[in-house]
């Protein structure tokens, strides 16, 4: 409670259960002071984050592999995070720029998504938040949809299984989308299946042999950025299936005993790459109010059964 306006309005909500107009009038102070704010500020006239769409405006494109996180569309994906107030004039203004001016390199408009999974899956979370929810990703989402139920970005180059890091995020932006729109049973359908995909694997383990898949994977990071980590799987499974599945409590376990002896979680995996500015101010190793946040919000869901 002593962090940023984005903190305390979401650990009011979340953990003490404060008063509705309190929560209202704490969220209400994110797009006019500290990270919000800040991070609105960056914004450009022509609705643009430091001069680009996925990448920012500096970034030589012969390495296409180079992770900067400064370009409108992580920009975007931090204000969801933070939970500025989508009907704040400020914010709407923001919205108006990108809409009417951001396109992606094929011409298409900013909330009509492109063709990744991974890219168009936090399109929709970003255009359902701030009421610009678009079918067009929905589409492209459902027809990339991989046998085994999930979602890789590597697949039209020919992947043929899917990828945690593109099924998490493809998963959360149908659920947004859904929540946002209604949704239909062939979306339904396909999320389902999707979250059988990470189910089936306890969040973290290989079908096929038990295995950890990746060690990062049980490593707590934030920004998540496109990464997929056991605390953004449970995350979206405490919004997506409050009723619990049992596949999950390894899961949770695992994050309960990542806490430290006061109570605390630490910040284990930084996704490396240039930032408009630095939250936190945390280094891997240390605690995190973000990590702690998400995991207290983990716990009290899985403990309240």
């Amino acid at each position: 409670m002593s962090g940023d306006p984005a903190i305390r309005w979401q650990v009011m909500r979340d953990l003490l259960d404060a008063p509705a107009d309190e929560v209202a009038a704490e969220r209400a102070r994110v797009a006019r002071e500290g990270w919000g704010a800040r991070l609105l500020a960056e914004q450009g006239e022509d609705g643009l984050w430091d001069g680009g769409v996925y990448r920012p405006g500096w970034v030589d494109e012969s390495r296409p592999m180079y992770d900067a996180w400064t370009a409108t569309h992580f920009s975007l994906q931090q204000l969801v995070d933070l939970g500025v107030d989508p009907t704040d004039p400020a914010v709407r203004t923001a919205i108006l720029r990108v809409r009417e001016n951001v396109r992606w390199d094929a011409g298409e408009p900013y909330f009509a998504g492109e063709t990744e999974p991974c890219l168009n899956g936090v399109v929709l979370t970003i255009g359902a938040y701030f009421g610009e929810a678009d079918e067009r990703p929905v589409h492209s989402l459902l027809a990339r949809q991989l046998p085994d139920g999930g979602w890789n970005c590597w697949a039209e180059y020919g992947a043929r299984v899917a990828s945690l890091h593109s099924t998490i995020c493809a998963l959360e932006g149908l659920r947004d989308w859904e929540q946002a729109t209604g949704g239909t049973a062939v979306v339904r359908a396909a999320r389902h299946r999707g979250e059988e995909y990470l189910l089936e694997r306890g969040l973290m383990r290989r079908r096929s042999t038990g295995e950890i898949i990746d060690p990062r994977f049980t490593m707590a990071s934030y920004p998540v950025r496109w990464f997929y980590d056991v605390l953004r799987g449970l995350e979206y499974m405490r919004r997506a299936r409050p009723e619990r599945d049992a596949r999950c409590a390894e899961a949770v376990e695992l994050i309960r005993s990542h806490s430290d002896g006061d109570g605390l979680w630490h910040l284990e995996n930084v996704h490396e790459g240039p930032t408009l500015f630095d939250m936190e101010g945390v280094p891997e190793g240390l605690p995190s109010r973000w990590v702690t946040l998400r995991a207290l919000r983990v716990l009290r869901w899985w403990d309240a059964a």
